[in-house]
């Protein structure tokens, strides 16, 4: 178990804790926050140069699914706010140095949807949008946002795709916008940008993130963690959310059958259907999670040979993260269903993760039928759908 992980498990007690206090609030609490913080989990991907850990990748996501299993909103903002410093280790350094140079534990949110829109000014872009869905916004100082270039006439490039980097001062949160049935404590807000200057320093073409060349022009092409490709890390962040509200379904499961009697005065936890049912669930979820990490160990490896990482396996990885989102919410359903209607009360446990885990299911990165298509592609030798990152 690393260092990381074992921080994380010592906090167990406290995260389940805080976990209808922040659904109640909509977003995590502040000693939630403060604890994450101090734990250091979004700092696990950021370069040492800038006060970051730069773990091996599988580290940062045991330590997710650890937190996400004891209340999954926590688990969610920790792995995508923490994947974003994988992310801007490949920025400028200017912008580095502007979002790390004085506060190492400075956080940044997203959404990565394209839906801004840039025109060309001198120096820079005027950027203008709104987005939904950004997960943990109001315990960030910056947010990353999808857009896309446009021409002089206000037409979209066709290579116009970009992330920009706007500091808090220009965007508003959009506080009355996240009203949902589960992840409640993300507090997963929109946030809207009118006219803001993005200076060319702020700005990260995915392509260049997909192909490790941003790695190499932000002097980090030596190093594995940077060679890993962004598509699946930023995937695997939504993975880990996904299989942690899972796993804290099962884990609450088990203690409500150990001592529930059904109302055919049956024990449950030795009626033969809920003990099928468990084994199927449990083994699946096992299953998930193993192929889920043995996954990024094999990335990782790949990338610490300085090898490139083809696309059959990108692929694949791609196609495994899909999948073991989607098995573990099949066995948590099966679960479900054999719980009784005391598992929907609200002082149960098991619907609050059974609800958080299906939000997270909702996740585009979690619609699995485009990615099996484009890994099917692969694997018969054809160029997968430009819109499928991998």
């Amino acid at each position: 178990m690393s260092e990381l992980v074992q921080r994380v498990e010592e906090l167990a007690d406290f995260f389940e804790s805080q976990a209808e206090e922040s659904d109640k609030l909509g977003h995590l609490t502040e000693p939630t926050h403060k604890t994450l913080r101090e734990v250091g989990i979004v700092r696990a991907l950021q370069p040492k140069d800038f006060g970051g850990s730069e773990l091996h990748p599988r580290e940062f996501f045991e330590a997710v699914l650890a937190v996400g299993s004891r209340y999954a909103s926590a688990g969610w903002v920790s792995s995508v706010v923490g994947v974003h410093s994988f992310e801007l280790a490949q920025g400028t350094r200017q912008v580095q140095e502007e979002i790390w140079g004085d506060d190492p534990d400075t956080w940044v949110a997203s959404p990565y949807a394209p839906i801004g829109r840039a025109r060309r000014t001198e120096g820079g872009w005027i950027f203008s949008g709104r987005w939904p869905f950004s997960s943990g916004t109001d315990l960030c100082d910056w947010v990353v946002l999808g857009g896309m270039l446009t021409d002089d006439d206000g037409n979209v490039r066709p290579d116009g795709l970009r992330h920009f980097i706007i500091p808090r001062k220009d965007y508003t949160i959009l506080h009355d916008s996240w009203n949902v049935v589960g992840l409640k404590g993300t507090g997963s807000k929109d946030v809207v940008i009118d006219g803001a200057f993005v200076p060319d320093h702020r700005l990260i073409d995915p392509e260049d993130l997909g192909s490790g060349a941003a790695a190499r022009q932000a002097g980090r092409g030596d190093v594995a963690l940077y060679r890993m490709p962004f598509h699946s890390m930023f995937s695997g962040a939504i993975t880990a959310g996904t299989l942690a509200a899972a796993e804290g379904a099962l884990a609450h499961w088990i203690n409500y059958t150990r001592t529930r009697v059904s109302a055919r005065g049956v024990t449950a936890a030795t009626d033969p259907r809920q003990l099928h049912a468990l084994g199927e669930a449990a083994s699946d979820l096992q299953a998930s999670r193993m192929q889920f990490l043995a996954d990024i160990d094999r990335l990782y490896e790949v990338a610490q040979s300085g090898k490139p990482i083809d696309i059959a396996l990108r692929a694949e990885v791609r196609r495994n993260q899909a999948r073991a989102s989607r098995r573990a919410g099949a066995a948590v359903d099966k679960l479900v269903s054999h719980a009784g209607g005391s598992a929907m009360r609200m002082d149960n446990p098991i619907q609050r993760f059974w609800r958080d885990m299906h939000i997270a299911l909702g996740h585009g990165a979690n619609v699995a039928e485009p990615i099996y298509e484009a890994a099917g592609t692969v694997t018969f030798g054809g160029e997968p759908p430009k819109n499928v990152r991998m």
